[in-house]
């Protein structure tokens, strides 16, 4: 699995713009390569923030395939854990870094405006689908058992599903756009 720690100290944080303004420029369709290396930066991390994501999707249904009799107790409170702060802090990256650079790009149009409005609700209603589960797994992991473990793989497959196509949908749709030809 891979842990991807954002800091909120500028110093530490390796999307920084170098050398220029606060504000955020977009990649110049007339160059092939980047206009602003903190967009570049940017997209970096995000890959590497969706391969985080798809290996907790990959945990996720490993334990929801392991139900109702072969439940690994470490397995649900190393999802636990991710499911925690982890998810939050990746969102928060994009909705903050990759998403202006996005809107930018396409000029601030009201298509760019509704893409990341849609994101922004799919973070939030995945944020409190990773609440629930990380309680349930917390208990699985306790008691050695899921309370319901019917309920509880219904859980897993919708989250990690939902997650999945996420994830497809930004890199189909925000990656692609800001990552220049070639």
């Amino acid at each position: 699995m891979i842990w991807i720690k954002v800091k909120q100290a500028a110093a530490d944080q390796p999307w920084r713009q170098r050398g220029t303004s606060n504000s955020m420029t977009a990649f110049n369709d007339t160059q092939t390569g980047w206009h602003d290396d903190a967009a570049r930066d940017a997209v970096e991390v995000m890959r590497r923030a969706h391969a985080a994501e798809l290996a907790l999707c990959d945990r996720l249904e490993e334990i929801a395939d392991s139900l109702p009799n072969g439940l690994d107790r470490r397995n649900c409170i190393l999802a636990a854990r991710a499911l925690g702060q982890t998810m939050a802090k990746i969102h928060r990256f994009e909705e903050q870094r990759i998403f202006p650079h996005f809107c930018a790009s396409l000029g601030h149009s009201v298509e760019a405006a509704e893409t990341v409005e849609r994101l922004k609700n799919e973070h939030l209603e995945d944020e409190g689908s990773a609440a629930e589960l990380r309680d349930a797994l917390r208990f699985a992991a306790r008691h050695g058992v899921a309370d319901n473990p019917e309920t509880l793989g219904f859980m897993l497959r919708g989250y990690f599903g939902a997650v999945r196509r996420h994830v497809a949908f930004e890199r189909d749709r925000i990656v692609a756009h800001l990552v220049p030809p070639g």
